[in-house]
């Protein structure tokens, strides 16, 4: 009987009932349902069993009744559950009620579950759970003897009590998941509840079946003896949980899974249980016993043994690493991820889960992995070696221009020095270790504290070593450009393997908004950007310095023969010899970059050259104060032709990078008659562009053309 002291309380549904609306039928239902509910529980509790271990399985009429009183509590958890569902549906706004209720429920789970689990342990050890484990011969793990499961030896009559026991259990644990379920959706739809942001649907899942989890926590207990041992050897560790977890495998796949589907959990994994059982188990020790260990050597460590402590905590990463594929590939066989619970056990799958509760730990292998990463590349950078771009003369362009030459992907067709391929790969690796970390978020702080920042420390010293060659403030000199082509190329590696990792499917779970590394390739383009207008900049000032003197008297040459293009003999006449020391240097110069530069900058590079020396050459010309003779057009050919002679073997017609100083010689060797019709022409504004075009002139315009015909002097 219902004791008065129950529907004296004043949260009782009947009373919620009466100030809420609620039908006679309504209340009397529900505080029915709660009532039987609590006589159930009371009933169980009532009965704690006082049986031995071993008089359990004899016994058994005492412990068929608990189980059926359980069940019994369950069935009536799950119509409380519907009739509040009911209600919140039709009724959304009774939410006293219902938190009333919910109240009262919670307290009789919150006795039912510890004594259900204590009712499955003790008839566990009955059946000789967990089995006695030998610790393994680590060097000789071929011949371990798989440990006899208690599970698999039981007779029909025990297999049968324990199918109940855990089907009991698992029908509790489900009711308690969908009840939580209810309560976070209704915790986040309600404005007023200042935590409802937190709430979602997995989040109210338990990471576990109970059942197995209490097969998992007597054989942890025993491991722990083993892991004492071996606080110093954390392999034998992950060997050791990996062997239990193997061995251990078929027998719960046989046993347990025909269970789970009876009890109609659709899509939950025995193995996938299992093996989340045991990772959750090694976390929590490593989480106790190894962390700690690390982290506080970390924080009070010298310099002399930084290097120890690094290596100890990246070693315990890689057997995570290893370990979490082989538990993976464990638990993959048979899964079917069709369920809301199966979707919360398999966020816990992974041992790196560790960090997900313990973010300053992450930050401190994050910052592990750099210090390493960072002292093999101080290493790596002190050997003047790595920053060869090695003997690339046999790499011509030749005289075309061949589009194979410029779709460049590896290192040495980028004629990238050989430590730039050691940051990529070194960036590489660490970024293939942070992948083993359980979800984006952890995935992205580990890498932009690692990697990303290795990468940037890297970028950085490009730069300074640019910075250090002053291009810009002195004479270029061979290894000057030497060493800028290297960095430049570097550069440009490193931007073209960002891109393709951008590009890589793999790439955008770390993602953020699109590309993990959007800073570091803008920082790589304005560098290699830079740098070639560095470049570009000192070798025109370079050019002008020494044909400045040139330029200027470039229209006073002598010379008043009548001449035609017919007769012009340019055979004769050599190159002006203020000129020839600005070539040889300009020769030397695009030489030099051809063989250290990759070809695509390079031919970036020789294009703008010749554009600006077309440009400094014809803006020097007073156009329309000098007089060019006869002698001083063929002058100013066989010069104009020795220029584009040095670009020639990057292209067939480099005439199109001097356009100015081309068509200014068609027009300066046009027969008399012909540029005096066409400097009438270009006086009409309306028909100049018109006629321009017509003589194949594209640059000069109209006014420029007139100033060009008018600085020809023709001889009488």
């Amino acid at each position: 009987m219902r004791g008065p002291t129950r529907c004296g309380r004043s949260a009782c549904p009947r009373s919620c009932g009466r100030s809420n609306g609620l039908t006679p039928f309504d209340s009397t239902r529900l505080e029915a349902l709660v009532g039987n509910l609590e006589d159930v529980s009371f009933s169980i509790v009532r009965q704690t069993s006082k049986l031995s271990l071993s008089s359990i399985l004899r016994k058994s009429n005492e412990t068929e009744l608990k189980q059926a009183k359980l069940l019994n509590a369950v069935n009536a958890v799950r119509d409380i559950e519907r009739e509040l569902v009911r209600i919140s549906t039709s009724r959304p706004q009774w939410t006293s009620l219902i938190l009333a209720v919910d109240s009262r429920v919670d307290k009789t789970l919150a006795i039912l579950r510890p004594q259900a689990l204590t009712d499955y342990r003790a008839l566990l050890a009955a059946l000789g759970w967990p089995p006695s484990l030998s610790s393994p011969d680590t060097e000789n793990d071929i011949k371990y003897s798989q440990i006899p499961n208690p599970l698999v030896l039981m007779n029909e009559e025990n297999k049968e009590r324990y199918s109940q026991s855990f089907l009991a259990l698992c029908a509790l644990q489900h009711v308690q998941a969908n009840r939580e379920v209810r309560q976070c959706q209704i915790a986040a739809a309600t404005p007023a509840s200042a935590d409802s942001k937190y709430f979602d649907k997995t989040a109210c899942l338990d990471n576990g079946l109970w059942a197995i989890d209490e097969l998992v926590r007597p054989v942890a207990s025993r491991m722990e003896y083993h892991f004492a041992k071996w606080s110093e050897q954390p392999e034998f560790i992950f060997t050791l949980v990996y062997k239990i977890t193997k061995d251990f495998m078929d027998g719960v796949d046989d046993i347990l899974q025909p269970l789970i589907d009876h009890a109609r959990l659709a899509g939950l994994s025995a193995k996938e249980s299992w093996v989340t059982g045991m990772v959750k188990m090694l976390v929590g020790y490593l989480e106790r016993q190894n962390f700690p260990a690390l982290v506080t050597s970390h924080q009070d460590q010298d310099t002399a043994g930084r290097h120890e402590v690094e290596s100890s905590w990246m070693h315990l990463n890689d057997l995570m690493i290893s370990f979490d594929k082989r538990m993976q590939l464990l638990a993959d066989s048979g899964i079917q991820k069709i369920a809301s619970l199966s979707e919360g056990l398999s966020r816990s799958l992974s041992i790196f889960s560790i960090y997900s509760e313990h973010p300053d730990w992450l930050q401190m292998w994050a910052t592990v992995e750099l210090s390493s990463a960072q002292d093999k590349l101080k290493s790596e950078m002190e050997d003047e070696t790595s920053w060869s771009c090695g003997d690339s003369q046999h790499d011509q362009l030749g005289h075309m221009e061949n589009s194979i030459k410029f779709l460049l992907t590896t290192r040495e067709d980028y004629k990238a020095p050989p430590v730039s391929e050691f940051v990529v790969k070194t960036a590489l690796s660490m970024i293939g270790r942070g992948r083993a970390l359980p979800n984006r978020g952890m995935q992205i702080h580990y890498n932009r504290s690692s990697s990303v920042k290795f990468l940037n420390d890297f970028f950085l010293v490009l730069r300074d070593r640019c910075e250090s060659l002053q291009l810009s403030n002195t004479a270029l000199e061979d290894q000057s450009l030497s060493k800028a082509s290297c960095a430049i190329n570097a550069a440009r590696y490193c931007e073209n393997v960002l891109r393709e990792w951008d590009e890589d499917t793999t790439f955008l779970d770390i993602g953020t908004q699109g590309s993990l590394f959007t800073d570091e390739i803008s920082f790589l383009v304005k560098l290699g950007t830079n740098y070639l207008e560095q470049i570009l900049s000192a070798i025109l000032l370079e050019f002008e310095d020494l044909s400045w003197e040139y330029v200027q008297n470039i229209a006073s040459w002598s010379g008043q023969a009548v001449l035609d293009d017919q007769i012009l003999d340019e055979e004769s006449a050599g190159v002006s010899p203020g000129f020839v020391a600005s070539l040889d240097v300009l020769t030397d110069r695009t030489t030099k970059l051809k063989l250290y530069l990759n070809s695509k900058d390079f031919l970036d590079l020789w294009r703008s050259i010749a554009e600006g020396l077309d440009y400094f050459i014809y803006s020097s010309i007073r156009w329309g104060e000098v007089n060019f003779s006869d002698t001083g057009v063929i002058q100013l050919r066989v010069d104009t032709k020795a220029l584009l002679h040095i670009f020639r073997p990057f292209c067939s017609r480099p005439e199109a990078f001097l356009p100015f100083l081309s068509e200014s010689l068609r027009l300066l060797t046009m027969k008399k008659s012909d540029a005096q019709y066409l400097l009438e022409m270009l006086t009409d504004d309306t028909r100049s562009d018109t006629c321009l075009k017509h003589q194949g002139l594209h640059h000069v315009n109209g006014r420029q053309a007139a100033n060009i015909l008018r600085s020809r002097k023709f001889g009488g």
